[in-house]
């Protein structure tokens, strides 16, 4: 069988068992599910198991989400399409590739700059034209194009950095993990002009958010 139609088979079952077999209901995120070519996102090593119900090394100690919590997640924000949207924590642009498909466009921000230009070849190799990687401290956000109609941040924070709620639109939605080392819930934050509503939904382990409004190099091993 041709490698590629092999691929699309797993994408099928990944979305069949590991997604409509949860809660995962918005049919546009699930055909972008389907359509992202995740085996593309992940390294070479690890590309038998890129369709698996887990998490992935990348390099910079940083991982690939489980396609479950990037379809919840993306869920979570509630998109139609017309969207500005701001990704925190580019890693291997596999959650950035998937929202450029429900949203009008994406900026995403990674601290790594290795781990942005990787990123960066595997958007350009898929020729998507509506996402724009940034190289810098996430925790700051990216106020040059603020305000932003959603927030989606793919690392752990002890809080919710305030430079995230202060670029987010009126009506917008923000999700995060918010927690320490050992776990996380994520949090769905929804602005009505300047208050916010909030709730905790589902527990999640997430890599640190590290910078000037989140976790620091020195202390998130002993939390």
């Amino acid at each position: 069988m041709d490698k590629e139609v092999n691929y699309q088979s797993e994408r099928q079952r990944m979305v069949d068992e590991q997604l409509l077999s949860r809660d995962i209901t918005d049919k546009r995120v699930l055909d972008a599910m389907r359509k992202v070519p995740r085996h593309l996102f992940v390294p070479e090593e690890h590309r038998h198991l890129a369709y698996s119900d887990c998490p992935l090394p990348i390099g910079q100690n940083q991982t690939i989400s489980q396609p479950y919590i990037v379809a919840l997640m993306t869920q979570m924000l509630a998109l139609a399409g017309q969207e500005s949207v701001l990704e925190i924590g580019t890693g291997s642009g596999y959650q950035a590739a998937v929202l450029s498909l429900v949203a009008r466009e994406v900026h995403t921000v990674e601290r790594h700059e290795n781990l942005a230009k990787q990123a960066l070849k595997s958007i350009n190799k898929l020729d998507i034209k509506n996402i724009t990687v940034h190289v810098g401290d996430g925790t700051r956000g990216w106020p040059e194009n603020a305000p932003y109609d959603a927030i989606l941040t793919t690392a752990a924070a002890p809080k919710v950095p305030q430079p995230l709620l202060d670029q987010l639109a009126d009506g917008g939605r923000l999700v995060i993990p918010v927690g320490g080392r050992i776990g996380q819930y994520l949090e769905s934050w929804h602005r009505e002009g300047k208050d916010f509503r909030h709730k905790q939904t589902v527990a999640v382990a997430f890599v640190p958010l590290l910078g000037e409004y989140g976790w620091k190099d020195d202390t998130w091993d002993w939390l």
